[in-house]
C-alpha cells in the first residue's frame, strides 16, 4: 500500500488544511483504494482522481468560489463536469447497473426538443446522484444529464469536498427549510436568496427547453428503525412551489417521477447532521435509475377533497408513492 502512504504524507503535508478535512479525506481516499483492492481494479485508477480532488479543494481554499442562485456548469479550462463522472465511475459498476422506463425518458427528449420543460421529481441518496444520472444516462442519451438542472442545498456548496463536483454541475441553488434557520442570524439572506433562484427558475422555464431535477424530500434517504433504506416523505409545498412556478412561466411544463438506487455506493451519515464535513466511505456497486410516465398533476387519488391543503398533502403522497414504488422494483437485488 505504498501509494496509500504517499497519498497519506502529501494530505498531510497540507499546512492550510484543517486536521478534521485531512482526516475527511483521507478516509474517503483509504475507502475508495480498499474498494478497488477488493475488486481486483488498479489503485492507479484513484490516484489521479484524488491527486486533482486535493489540488481543487486547495484551489478553493485559496480562492473560494461564490456560487451564483443559479450556476452553470465549468467545463473550461478544467473540466468539471468530466472530473466528476471519471471520479465516481470507480464506485459505479456500469455493466450490473440498470435504467428502466426508456419510453419515458424518449418522451423527456421529445418535450425537451419542442422547446418545453420537464421536472423531475425524484428521490435523493448520495451527494453524488448527479454523477450517477450521467454515468447511467449519457451513452444512451447525450446531453440530457449534462444539460440538467440539478436543485440544490446549501451543503453542496459550501463543503469544501463537494464543491468541485458541484461546479460541474447546473445547480438551482436554495436552502432548503431544514437548514434555513441556522444560524439564525442568516436566516432572512437565505429567505432573500431563495426568493431570488425561484425568481430566476421561473425565468429559466420561460425560456423552455429545460430539465430540472429536485427532492422534494429536501434531503437524502435514510435508514428506518429496522435498517431498511426508504424513500423520504415528500414535502407538499416544495412540489406546489414547483408547479406554481411552471404555470406562472406559462411554457408546457411535465412532471415526471424518478426513482435512484444509489444509497450503497456512498451511504449519508445515519443521522442529519447540521454542521460540515461528514465522513465519506465510498463502496463500488450497480447504479439503478428509473423514470415512470408523466404525472396529471391535477387529477390524483385526493384531487376533489375540499381543502387545500389536504390535496396538496394527497398530490405528495401520490407521486411519493410513484417514486417508492418504482424504489422497491430497483433495489431488488441491490445488496
Amino acid at each position: 500500500m505504498a501509494n496509500n502512504s504517499k497519498f497519506e504524507e502529501k494530505v498531510q503535508a497540507q499546512a492550510w488544511m484543517s486536521e478534521k478535512v485531512k482526516r475527511i479525506c483521507l478516509t474517503f481516499y483509504q475507502s475508495f483504494a480498499e474498494v478497488l483492492t477488493e475488486h481486483r481494479i488498479p489503485l492507479s485508477s484513484c490516484h489521479q482522481c484524488f491527486e486533482d480532488l486535493l489540488q481543487l479543494i486547495k484551489t478553493q481554499h485559496l480562492t473560494p468560489f461564490v456560487f451564483q442562485p443559479f450556476h452553470e456548469k465549468i467545463r473550461y479550462p478544467f473540466d468539471y463536469y468530466q472530473f466528476g463522472k471519471d471520479f465516481f465511475s470507480l464506485l459505479i459498476d456500469v455493466k450490473a447497473s440498470e435504467v428502466h422506463g426508456h419510453p419515458h425518458i424518449e418522451e423527456v427528449i421529445s418535450h425537451l426538443k419542442q422547446g418545453h420543460n420537464v421536472v423531475f421529481l425524484a428521490n435523493h441518496q448520495i451527494e453524488a446522484d448527479p454523477q450517477a444520472i450521467s454515468i447511467l444516462l449519457d451513452e444512451k442519451y447525450p446531453k440530457l444529464a449534462e444539460n440538467m438542472i440539478f436543485v440544490a442545498g446549501e451543503r453542496v456548496i459550501t463543503d469544501p469536498l463537494a464543491i468541485p463536483f458541484s461546479m460541474g454541475r447546473n445547480l438551482l441553488c436554495i436552502y432548503s427549510k431544514r437548514y434555513i434557520d441556522h444560524p439564525p442570524e442568516k436566516k432572512a439572506e437565505k429567505q432573500h436568496h431563495n426568493k431570488r433562484a425561484m425568481e430566476l427558475m421561473c425565468l429559466l422555464l420561460k425560456e423552455g427547453g429545460k430539465c430540472i431535477y429536485v427532492a422534494p424530500s429536501g434531503g437524502r434517504d435514510r435508514r428506518n428503525a429496522q435498517g431498511v433504506v426508504e424513500v423520504a416523505p415528500f414535502d407538499p409545498q416544495s412540489i406546489e412551489m414547483f408547479y406554481l412556478m411552471a404555470q406562472k412561466a406559462k411554457t408546457p411544463t411535465y412532471f415526471y417521477p424518478m426513482a435512484l438506487a444509489t444509497y450503497h455506493l456512498l451511504p449519508p451519515p445515519e443521522a442529519i447532521q447540521i454542521e460540515l464535513g461528514e465522513a465519506r466511505h465510498g463502496q463500488r456497486g450497480p447504479a439503478h435509475l428509473s423514470v415512470g410516465p408523466c404525472i396529471d398533476m391535477e387529477r390524483y387519488p385526493g384531487y376533489d377533497q375540499s381543502d387545500k391543503h389536504a390535496r396538496r398533502q394527497a398530490r405528495a403522497d401520490h407521486i411519493w408513492n410513484l417514486v417508492s414504488r418504482d424504489y422497491q422494483m430497483l433495489v431488488k437485488g441491490v445488496p
